[in-house]
């Protein structure tokens, strides 16, 4: 597999959050109170190539020492990604909304006209 993405890192916002990853319910609790979002060690969405169906997909992956472990990005972790777009887009906006969106830097002018 070939990344086709930087690394988006996860954060938790409630203390359900950490205590699926394993974090005792109180300090679950003491955290997310004393913190508005607290970054997840070791986890973080990504994209990549695949081979087989010629697609990019975008995974989960989670690393456990010297281990990673990969699974399709499930749509409630791109609301606890920080700085991704999710690519799964509203339906109700137009595709130049859309493009225009994901242009890094936002000086692309190639959809406007100069009419004389």
């Amino acid at each position: 597999m070939n990344s086709m993405s930087q690394k988006y890192g996860l954060f938790a916002e409630r203390a359900g959050q950490l205590q699926q990853r394993g974090m005792r319910r109180k300090e679950a609790l003491m955290l997310v109170a004393a913190k508005t979002a607290v970054p997840i060690e070791g986890e973080w969405l990504e994209a990549f190539w695949c081979e087989d169906c010629q697609e990019t997909k975008w995974y989960h992956v989670r690393k456990h020492e010297s281990t990673y472990s990969l699974s399709l990005a499930p749509t409630e972790l791109w609301q606890q990604a920080t700085g991704v777009i999710n690519p799964h887009r509203n339906p109700s906006v137009g595709e130049f909304t859309f493009r225009n969106s994901r242009l890094v830097g936002g000086n692309n002018i190639k959809d406007f006209w100069v009419i004389n």
